[in-house]
């Protein structure tokens, strides 16, 4: 399993009975997870001390119970500063967990020791993007929604990262690949995190069991003759890490190169446990 180990603002302080105690920055959330399927005795002040709680309805969705929580705050991770805000289902605008691939990124693009342009797709708020443009990546950020991109260029303001070589872009990724294709652009590294269901721009249906293969093998076709890595991330639960493992190896091949993909997950800080939060694959170069 790869770990989320090197967060100071952000902590998971204790998970039971289908929800889990998070530390953001100075301010206690409790909202619902899937994966905690056990109940444990909550000894820990914070629950008694929430600043929001996230109520997940029986038919679906639910909703948000404020106690003492700003419309907006900040939250740091090294150089980068994300903004955050209670939205819809449950979330904040960032996925923690997810500090584990952009430290492998950065390393990555750092280590290369030649210009690296990265194409990240259904790129949310950007954190794997920032991190690629901090590592001085040349970064395509493609996204559907354009509140998404917005929220993702207030991140990278706040990161001074405002005038790094970033291309914001609202699309369809597919569909945008497709006519990287056609243009006969070329990428070094490719990340992305597909849903596991959701519309583009015009209402493009994508449901990931049908979509992801194709999507893999398409973006092969923007890969520059020397691509540098390829990382794909899943939260859903049919992809489990050797799914992701096989899929990426068979698209892979061509280039030789190295193939892994382990769960990720975020330390519990009451009982040492490792709480899992997906999966991600990654291949790179040897």
């Amino acid at each position: 399993m790869w770990i989320a180990d090197q967060w100071k603002e952000y902590e998971v302080i204790d998970c039971s009975n289908g929800e889990k105690l998070e530390r953001w920055c100075r301010y206690i959330l409790l909202r619902p997870d899937p994966q905690v399927i056990w109940s444990t005795p909550k000894t820990d002040r914070h629950w008694k001390k929430l600043n929001a709680h996230y109520h997940r309805s029986t038919k679906g969705g639910g909703e948000w119970e404020f106690f003492d929580l700003p419309q907006q705050w900040d939250i740091h991770y090294g150089a980068l500063t994300f903004h955050l805000k209670p939205f819809s289902f449950k979330h904040t605008g960032l996925f923690p967990e997810q500090a584990v691939n952009w430290d492998w990124i950065t390393a990555k693009i750092r280590n290369a020791g030649r210009p690296v342009k990265v194409l990240n797709l259904f790129a949310y708020t950007g954190g794997a993007t920032l991190a690629a443009a901090s590592a001085g990546a040349e970064v395509t950020h493609v996204d559907a929604s354009k509140g998404m991109v917005a929220w993702a260029k207030e991140n990278a303001a706040a990161s001074d990262l405002s005038n790094a070589p970033i291309r914001w872009l609202v699309d369809d990724c597919m569909k945008f690949v497709e006519r990287e294709i056609r243009r006969g652009k070329t990428y070094d590294a490719v990340i992305m995190d597909p849903p596991s269901y959701g519309r583009g721009p015009k209402g493009e249906i994508w449901k990931i069991e049908d979509a992801i293969y194709p999507l893999l093998q398409a973006c092969t076709q923007i890969l520059s003759k020397n691509p540098l890595f390829f990382l794909v991330n899943s939260y859903t639960t049919g992809l489990q890490p050797a799914v992701l493992a096989y899929m990426i190896q068979t698209v892979m091949k061509p280039y030789g190169g190295i193939t892994d993909a382990q769960e990720i997950g975020i330390p519990v800080s009451t009982n040492g446990l490792i709480l899992p939060c997906g999966a991600s694959g990654r291949w790179e170069t040897r």
